[in-house]
């Protein structure tokens, strides 16, 4: 009876010890982000896209550093200028953490959007950037395979047409994979806040 009652009490230690570690670990692994939490969504998970410079790019490429990717256009009035404006202050203030960043712009609009005049915009707010560029056939495909939302909406003219788009940001960490969403004019501190974590959670 009592070597019974000793292996009881022996198990419930061994119980107890192993929940509080398990506490633990789960506590080390949970990180609180500002931004959405997309961990372990089963979209947006590779691409291969020319740049600007007319090199294929792909998530492997940027392996040890934090992507964050928005689509847009470099004819949009407001909204995309103000991202990439934003995401160049992310990178200034990460400060030498700012090595392991890497601004990336997809076009969503590839009928004007060309190479040349992609490199013009981009050099206006970091050199670092890069801007991605769909073939025009493997547009729709691209962006549902994103989860992003687009439409062309005519103008008085051909050529003067605008593009509603989806206006965030995706945040891959430096694994590759894809971990966060930041809605449009989210607090750049708070991104920034973010973009720690996880370099943090990968040095």
């Amino acid at each position: 009876m009592m070597n019974h009652a000793l292996t009881l009490t022996r198990l419930l230690r061994a119980s107890l010890l192993a929940l509080v570690l398990g506490l633990v670990a789960c506590g080390q692994d949970t990180l609180k982000f500002s931004a959405i939490d997309i961990t372990g969504a089963d979209y947006g998970r590779e691409f291969s896209l020319a740049d600007q410079n007319g090199r294929t790019r792909g998530l492997a490429d940027f392996q040890g550093k934090v992507v964050m990717m928005f689509f847009g256009y470099t004819q949009c009035p407001d909204v995309c200028p103000t991202a990439l404006t934003e995401m160049a202050q992310i990178k200034s203030l990460l400060g030498k953490d700012g090595a392991r960043f890497q601004g990336i712009f997809v076009t969503v609009d590839p009928e004007r959007d060309r190479p040349e005049t992609l490199k013009a915009y981009m050099a206006n707010f970091d050199p670092s950037f890069l801007a991605l560029v769909p073939q025009v056939a493997e547009l729709p495909a691209l962006m549902k395979s994103f989860k992003i939302f687009f439409k062309k909406v005519e103008g008085p003219t051909p050529s003067s047409y605008t593009v509603d788009h989806t206006a965030g940001s995706y945040i891959y960490d430096t694994q590759g994979k894809l971990r966060l969403f930041t809605r449009n004019g989210a607090d750049v501190a708070q991104t920034v806040a973010d973009i720690r974590l996880l370099l943090k959670q990968n040095p």
